[in-house]
């Protein structure tokens, strides 16, 4: 490609970016999600959103002009109201969603058109990281070495329990840090093998021998190296990279070529994409808490808890109830909610909606959401 340069060692700050990716529509939280605020925009936990403390958590490391969020249409105009010290020309609107690969792609020619040297992660807008110094640590040092050579770097968080909700990764031997550099504080690995998510047999096996990760999500890769993996693996995308990255570097042409290009993408994940076919990916390892908060029982682990387990962000009162998460919403006319002798439920309380479940089918909260869009009357609580 014509936008290739030579890589270079250990990346200064102005040549380090972000991108955010915050173009999900968080589905599975309804009614408090809803598509021009979805979960990445929303504050369950604390006063800043999901998307605020994404962006809190590279502040550090990367200068906010060097981070673009990569969102929707819909979304864009929320996204610059909750992230006013990041340039309006950093926030992205794809004219519709293609998948991880796509915005990847998106992603690689904003940076390309900013710095050929550059090094870039990719993290999802919606993750819980409490422990933000570890996170920092794990990812500078997976810039740097990622700026030294031609590897694909992804974060594996260590299993904590065996998830059936999270992909796995299959990591070999442990990794020296390259010549003439001193000893990482991030330990890395060979990554063997990406694996679909198992069952809980499958995953009590991955647990127990202690050579599998939960593939976070988060990737760190230099604009080099994400182009020539474009190139081997997905060649058509890798065209569509070096004409966004030339759109990129002429004010106000890249959206009338996204307008006219993306509906056309091929809508494919990065994981199938590129992840699952390159031979030069190298994991690093997450020793710090994390959550992907998939659905409404993710939330309740960050909750307190009274002494029957009920996880409760509401003014709420129960007899003989255990386990259940209660969340309201409402920003108005509040009101006590009552519970007798319900187990491992879900109540959600909006302006607008009541939302109940058990727990064990929270994951077909999506699938009422499916079911309101085909419904006139419903369509507004979307």
């Amino acid at each position: 490609m014509a936008f290739k340069a030579a890589m270079k060692g250990n990346a200064a700050s102005k040549d380090r970016f972000v991108i955010i990716m915050a173009g999900g529509r968080g589905e599975r939280f309804w009614p408090v999600s809803r598509a021009q605020t979805p979960k990445q925009l929303l504050a369950l936990l604390d006063k800043r959103s999901f998307l605020q403390s994404a962006f809190d958590r590279v502040a550090p490391l990367v200068p906010a002009s060097n981070v673009f969020v990569i969102t929707n249409e819909i979304q864009a105009p929320q996204v610059r109201k909750q992230l006013p010290k990041l340039p309006r020309e950093n926030v992205v609107a794809e004219p519709c969603g293609r998948d991880t690969c796509a915005a990847v792609t998106l992603g690689a020619a904003l940076v390309g058109a900013r710095s050929t040297t550059g090094v870039m992660a990719v993290l999802p807008s919606d993750h819980v990281i409490p422990d933000e110094r570890k996170f920092q640590q794990t990812l500078s040092d997976s810039f740097d070495l990622a700026s030294r050579g031609q590897v694909i770097t992804t974060i594996g968080i260590k299993p904590t329990e065996p998830a059936t909700g999270y992909g796995y990764i299959r990591i070999g031997v442990e990794l020296p840090p390259p010549a003439g550099v001193k000893r990482y504080k991030t330990s890395f690995w060979k990554a063997e093998q990406f694996v679909e998510k198992p069952n809980l047999d499958r995953a009590l096996e991955y647990l127990q021998s202690g050579q599998y990760r939960w593939n976070a999500g988060m990737f760190i890769w230099s604009f080099v190296t994400i182009t020539q993996g474009l190139e081997k693996h997905q060649p058509d995308m890798a065209q569509a990279c070096q004409r966004w990255f030339n759109a990129a570097q002429k004010p106000g042409k890249l959206a009338k070529v996204l307008a006219r290009e993306y509906p056309k993408i091929r809508k494919i994940s990065i994981d199938y994409a590129l992840m699952e076919h390159a031979q030069n990916v190298v994991c690093a390892e997450g020793s710090f808490e994390w959550d992907d908060v998939g659905a409404w029982p993710a939330l309740a682990r960050h909750l307190p808890k009274d002494p029957e387990g009920n996880a409760a962000q509401a003014d709420f009162i129960h007899v003989d109830a255990a386990r259940n998460l209660v969340f309201d919403a409402r920003t108005k006319h509040r009101t006590p909610i009552a519970m007798v002798g319900l187990r491992d439920s879900i109540l959600v309380v909006t302006d607008d909606a009541i939302m109940a479940a058990h727990k064990s089918q929270a994951q077909k909260v999506r699938e009422l959401v499916g079911k309101l869009a085909t419904e006139k009357r419903f369509k507004k609580l979307l």
